[in-house]
């Protein structure tokens, strides 16, 4: 087995462990009319309808993870994707990523109606993962369509973290930031699947159903910080504005009572997987960080300084040894490119080790996307050195 081949086996065996299916099998269970998710319990015979909501790039697999859990217990579903396909009993909405067109909208307005409809006799589970903030959106009014496109494509130009462009989001938006949320009189549970650093329920996917303790004060200071203010539609900066003045009001500030939230999946666990795989193959291993952040060229640079330390004086590991970092960098746009994040940081470490034999470099991403390419990410060695 190659080196390079012995890579491939890590990175699938670790995104195998983050499946929808295996999460759901290894969290939710359902006996005698009773669904248990790590240690709490819900009687569903107490209610008259149990029903599945959600949205996000993992959200079909999840619904029918769930599906295959309670069976005719579940009265109806709709979730929310960036595909369409088809699970028993669950209408799928095959919406927009990673650019919001009229489908999120439309797909907002779905959500809002079938969850405002729900009444204190029925229970929901919402299944959330990342890309839920394209794939779903409802601007506030005036704001258009058109204008959070705009705002949305200029603060990811200028390489805005995902945590400040989720803070600018809920803050314009009538579904995010614990908004859709508060929509519904029915008792439920949310089933996560994060895709941000730290797993802050505040962030994954802008948080349509937990709740923002961010303000209109740390939007308006993002926009400014990221020079934005001043170019931002008209419409973005009247919302912005009411709120600073008390005349909009702000994200709700706490958990809903009737809400659980549970993180079922995360960039740590599939860390952990990885070197578990990686010490069967005979590699030492070690998880550096799943909270990487940053410019993905600089962040591969930094990595690399760490594998020429090792490769060199042994420290702070004796070589061979897998290095194992997670989270999310950002790039700042200069031209039209297909590529994201993780092709960029491969070509950023292929620069650095120059054909070095000792250095391989995997950069991908958990959802088989890298931006608007067909690939999930790159491996790159020696041999792509030559090649180039």
């Amino acid at each position: 087995m190659t080196n390079r081949e012995k890579m491939m086996a890590v990175f699938r065996d670790a995104l195998g462990s983050a499946l929808p299916g295996n999460l759901i099998r290894d969290t939710l269970r359902y006996e005698a009319g009773v669904l248990t998710i790590e240690g709490k319990s819900y009687s569903l015979g107490d209610y008259r309808g149990v029903h599945l909501y959600g949205s996000g790039k993992a959200s079909v697999e999840t619904a029918r993870a769930v599906k295959a859990v309670l069976g005719d217990r579940l009265t109806d579903g709709l979730v929310v994707s960036n595909y369409g396909a088809a699970v028993d009993g669950v209408t799928v909405f095959e919406s927009s990523h990673p650019v919001l067109t009229e489908k999120s909208i439309r797909a907002a307005e779905i959500l809002m109606q079938k969850i405002s409809a729900l009444s204190a006799d029925d229970f929901f589970i919402y299944v959330m993962s990342g890309g839920s903030s394209a794939l779903i959106e409802k601007p506030a009014p005036p704001i258009t369509l058109a204008e959070m496109q705009e705002l949305v494509k200029g603060l990811l130009a200028n390489g805005v973290p995902i945590e400040d462009l989720n803070v600018v989001r809920k803050h314009l938006s009538l579904v995010k930031g614990g908004r859709l949320g508060r929509l519904s009189k029915a008792r439920g549970i949310v089933l996560v699947v994060s895709d941000v650093i730290g797993d802050d329920l505040e962030a994954i996917g802008s948080a349509p159903m937990f709740f923002d303790r961010s303000s209109f004060a740390d939007t308006h200071a993002i926009l400014k910080k990221y020079g934005l203010w001043d170019r931002a539609p008209e419409n973005v900066c009247s919302i912005v504005r009411k709120g600073l003045d008390g005349e909009m009001e702000e994200t709700p500030k706490g958990p809903s009572p009737l809400i659980d939230h549970f993180l079922i999946g995360s960039n740590l666990k599939i860390l952990e997987k990885a070197k578990e795989r990686a010490e069967t193959l005979g590699i030492p291993a070690r998880i550096m960080s799943s909270r990487l952040r940053g410019e993905a060229g600089e962040v591969a640079k930094a990595i690399m300084a760490i594998g020429e330390e090792i490769a060199t004086t042994g420290q702070p590991f004796a070589p061979p040894v897998l290095l194992l970092f997670g989270g999310e960098t950002t790039v700042t746009l200069k031209g039209e490119g297909m590529g994201g994040r993780n092709q960029e940081m491969a070509l950023a470490a292929l620069r650095e080790f120059r054909g070095n034999p000792r250095f391989l470099f995997l950069s991908a991403g958990t959802d088989g996307i890298d931006g608007h390419s067909d690939a999930a990410g790159a491996l790159v060695d020696h041999a792509s050195w030559e090649k180039a």
